[in-house]
């Protein structure tokens, strides 16, 4: 039996000598998937038009590259990192699916991805419950470094969505006890009425004298 140790350090090896044979990038790249046959499945030979996997191969994707998928309506791009997930063909929650939710069918589409996380990523088809997916038309590629992500794509996540306090919570309006401002023939108090009827009566009484 293979020592367990032996494999970890051989894996580790092939991955740092796959890395260091990658050329540095000079720029970002747009890779057509599948080069001119594009993105698209026969429902004849019931088949992918290409071997999306060899055509991965041929590839050095790094941060900051586009897959650019040439297809129609009918299709959808499944991208996820989780490899179990890729090869069950049944993208979970935290998968992301481009492509879809148009009304017309057939019709010509282009999917533009960008690549923003360093390492494995893989991408499938979500047509066909899956099927298409099964029969080949999946992928899996390694982003390297390359040249970073450039600045527009190195955005920080806008921050999580709040809801806005209802009617209901908001507090009620506080009164500051004290005297009011008077209105436009207003009396400002009990007391000043008072003052007033009495400052009549006295006028009265010394007209009366």
């Amino acid at each position: 039996m293979a020592n367990p140790t032996v494999i970890v350090i051989l894996i580790a090896v092939t991955a740092t000598a796959a890395a260091a044979a990658a050329p540095p990038a000079t720029q970002y790249t747009n890779h057509t998937v599948g080069g001119p046959t594009g993105w698209f499945f026969n429902a004849t030979t019931n088949s992918p038009f290409a071997n999306y996997s060899s055509w991965a191969a041929s590839q050095t994707f790094n941060l900051g590259d586009y897959l650019i998928f040439n297809t129609s309506t009918n299709q959808t791009v499944i991208e996820t990192y989780n490899e179990t997930v890729y090869r069950g063909c049944t993208p979970d929650d935290d998968a992301f699916e481009y492509g879809g939710g148009s009304n017309a069918f057939g019709e010509a589409q282009t999917i533009a991805v960008p690549l923003t996380l360093e390492g494995p990523a893989y991408y499938f088809s979500g047509a066909g419950d899956g099927e298409q997916c099964q029969r080949g038309m999946a992928f899996a590629i390694q982003v390297n470094k390359g040249l970073g992500l450039p600045p527009i794509l190195n955005q920080p996540p806008p921050p999580p969505y709040s809801e806005p306090p209802s009617a209901s919570t908001q507090s009620p309006p506080v009164t500051i006890p004290g005297d009011q401002t008077p209105g436009n023939g207003g009396m400002r108090s009990g007391s000043n009425v008072r003052e007033w009827l009495f400052g009549l009566l006295a006028l009265l009484l010394l007209l009366r004298l």
